[in-house]
This record gives structure tokens, sequence and C-alpha cells, in this order.
């Protein structure tokens, strides 16, 4: 009788064990689908970094000399000099 209890008792902990590898917290799908997030939130840090990276140097840019601020009012608010003609072209 002794000798049937173990075999039971190690097939239901293999199955146990087998449910908590497929439906459990730590389980197979849900850590595909985790590292899934992780990679697509990498890539949108990456971009982040890249973003930031332009905006830094920019700013400094802008801190340090006045030709990024004339170029960025002729660019973005249609400054003029005085004296100077605006001439817009657009290439076909």
């Amino acid at each position: 009788m002794v000798s049937r209890i173990v075999p039971v008792i190690l097939l239901a902990l293999l199955a146990a064990l087998h449910a908590q590898l497929w439906l459990g917290r730590g389980s197979v799908p849900r850590v595909n689908a985790m590292q899934r997030q992780i990679d697509v939130q990498k890539a949108a840090n990456e971009q982040a970094r890249q973003v930031n990276g332009r905006l830094t140097s920019e700013v400094h840019d802008l801190k340090e000399g006045l030709d990024m601020v004339e170029e960025k009012a002729r660019s973005e608010l249609g400054m003029v000099k005085p004296n100077e003609v605006y001439v817009q072209f657009t290439p076909r």
C-alpha cells in the first residue's frame, strides 16, 4: 500500500509544479509578455534619450551664442532685420 502512495504523491507534486510553470505568477507566458513590455520601454527610453540630447545641445547653444537665437527667431518667428528684404524660396 505504501509503495503505491509514493508515486501518487510524486505525480501530484509534479502536476502542481507543472501548473505553476504554465499558470502561476512566474509562468512562461507572463514572463514573455513582460519581456516584450521591457523591450518596448527600452526603445521608448532610447528615443527619449536622443530627444533629450538634442534639447540639451540646443539649450547649450542658446546659452552660449546669439547666432542660435537669431536663427530661431528668423525660422520660427519670421524675424527680419532693419533694411533687410524677406524673400521666401520654395523648391519644386
